[in-house]
């Protein structure tokens, strides 16, 4: 990503509906999960820190980022110093290491998508999930996705495929922020038509909106965990590698 797209990140990730909202349906989908009491996670694409405390929760966390920026903002943030590294042949830890390894809308920056799934696979101990978000919909794209440096977006077959194709079992796939999925093709689509300078969507909305729109994309949590959405504007999958001994909890079973 740019550098401002860096900056701009750290200085709303923890106000702007997008980032909050994505944040709770990770936490309420993680929460769900079989995992050790304290377990070791991974987060790969960290950026500048936002979703360190929501993991922390759940155990001991290592983070990669490739952005200079971006480790230096998040160690002031956060007080972790996060690994310098890339997908797919450059994270810095040992095979078979974590029990939760976290993709938030880092693998449509990837040009090597499925050798990445492949190299995160070997990091994953026994029993270990993958919880990823990606962007849906090419017909979506837009400048909002040039200016972040998108290789791609997502349909559900897509990244069923890329997945499988890894050497993955899904437990879960489904849409995410469907509730407001009109208002945001509505901008895409406008972006696309009107090539503005700065897409839509950057900047966090007036307070009242913003909170609004936040708290709608975060009901999401209530029905993620256990089914899933038929549309939205991003994609959610909750993974493991093909014939891992361990079961998945009923509920991350579901609608995969």
């Amino acid at each position: 990503m740019e550098l401002d797209a860096y900056r701009n990140m750290a200085a709303t990730e923890d106000k702007h509906w997008w980032f909050c909202g994505r944040r709770a349906i990770a936490e309420a989908v993680i929460r769900g999960l079989d995992l050790p009491q304290v377990a070791k996670i991974l987060e790969i694409g960290a950026g500048t820190g936002g979703n360190i405390a929501m993991l922390e929760q759940f155990g001991k966390v290592c983070a990669v980022e490739m952005s200079d920026l971006a480790r230096q903002i998040a160690r002031e943030k956060t007080g972790h110093d996060f690994l310098p590294g890339h997908l797919p042949d450059n994270i810095p830890v040992a095979p078979a290491s974590f029990d939760l390894i976290c993709l938030f809308d880092v693998l449509e920056h990837v040009a090597e998508d499925e050798a990445s799934l492949e190299a995160i696979r070997h990091m994953l101990k026994p029993g270990g999930r993958v919880v990823l978000t990606v962007p849906a919909h090419q017909w979506l794209w837009s400048t909002h996705d040039v200016g972040l440096h998108h290789m791609r977006r997502y349909s559900r077959r897509l990244l069923r495929g890329r997945i499988e194709a890894a050497g993955y079992r899904i437990d879960r796939l489904t849409y995410t922020n469907a509730a407001l999925f009109p208002v945001a093709a509505l901008a895409r689509l406008a972006d696309r038509m009107r090539k503005p300078a700065r897409p839509s969507g950057h900047a966090t909305p007036p307070g009242p909106i913003n909170a609004v729109m936040r708290a709608m994309f975060s009901a999401e949590r209530c029905i993620v965990p256990s089914a899933a959405l038929p549309f939205g504007v991003s994609l959610l999958a909750v993974f493991r590698k093909q014939g891992d001994e361990n079961t998945a909890p009923v509920s991350s079973r579901l609608a995969a």
